[in-house]
């Protein structure tokens, strides 16, 4: 039995499920700014509007420094996979055969599959096996990063090699017919076409840097608390609303950051199709 629906019924119901998706994604998110300006020191308990948790936070040494520690090692994490991802994924893209391609491209995709608890006691036991035999390095921010590296590699790869795969190869041949050698054909022509890609893969490896806990967990060492690290405790006692506030001025700081990029995505995107209608009309 077949049940005729409407367009109208059709339009509104799709309104519907979305917004019950995007509020149950963001409705937690939501609550957590709000509650950063609680005056109750329980979190769920509403009590009237206050800044004091932000002042609070200016005296907390140990979340600020875990903070810190989370942006620096997402940053450098950020700018290792992209520039690694980039060359992985022009080599699986550009040279269809080489040898050990295929062991090659299974093992810079394998940390996507591969549980993290396995990822970062393997990562352990191989560190401390490097720094027993050469003196290092030390567990602290390093280990934590060449960690972090290891999976971000894993998505700059997949990102930027899916907008490689679409590139019109006719774009770098005739710019190799013009007279460019491979370099300049890379730098001036492949580069800027997948500028968007690799803005993409930065945000992404960003992200997942700065909020990751189990590789943190086996890498860290003295003096070298990441902010999900430092947060991860205190939830065993119970948490104040002081990581509410921190979790704010997160929220801000990634907000910003993914607000600019997009500007500039689209201002990139919007001059290419400029430029592309100037070529067309020559």
């Amino acid at each position: 039995m077949r049940f005729a629906t409407s367009p109208t019924f059709n339009r509104w119901f799709g309104r519907g499920w979305l917004s019950v998706g995007f509020l149950f994604l963001y409705f937690p998110i939501l609550a957590l700014v709000v509650f950063s300006f609680n005056d109750s020191p329980v979190p769920n308990v509403w009590r009237g509007f206050t800044l004091r948790w932000y002042a609070a936070l200016a005296q907390d040494s140990e979340l600020l420094a875990g903070l810190w520690l989370s942006l620096k090692i997402a940053f450098l994490t950020a700018c290792g996979s992209v520039v690694l991802g980039t060359l992985a994924a022009f080599a699986l893209v550009k040279y269809k055969r080489f040898f050990g391609r295929t062991l090659f491209s299974g093992m810079a995709t394998a940390p996507l599959v591969m549980p993290e608890v396995v990822v970062g006691l393997s990562l352990l036991l191989m560190l401390v096996a490097v720094q027993r035999a050469l003196g290092f390095p030390e567990r602290g921010m390093t280990t934590i990063w060449l960690g972090h590296l290891l999976l971000g590699v894993a998505y700059a790869t997949v990102v930027i090699q899916a907008r490689l795969q679409d590139l019109n190869p006719q774009l770098e041949e005739a710019a190799m017919d013009l007279g460019a050698r491979p370099q300049q054909v890379f730098w001036l022509v492949t580069l800027p076409m997948i500028a968007q890609s690799l803005v993409s893969a930065w945000l992404l490896t960003f992200t997942i840097s700065l909020d990751d806990v189990v590789l943190s967990a086996f890498l860290s060492g003295p003096g070298s608390t990441t902010m999900p690290l430092v947060i991860f405790s205190r939830a065993r006692l119970g948490l104040d609303p002081t990581v509410n506030a921190v979790a704010t001025v997160t929220i801000v700081i990634v907000g910003i950051g993914v607000a600019i990029a997009s500007w500039l995505i689209a201002r990139t995107e919007r001059q290419r199709q400029q430029d592309l209608a100037a070529a067309a009309r020559q």
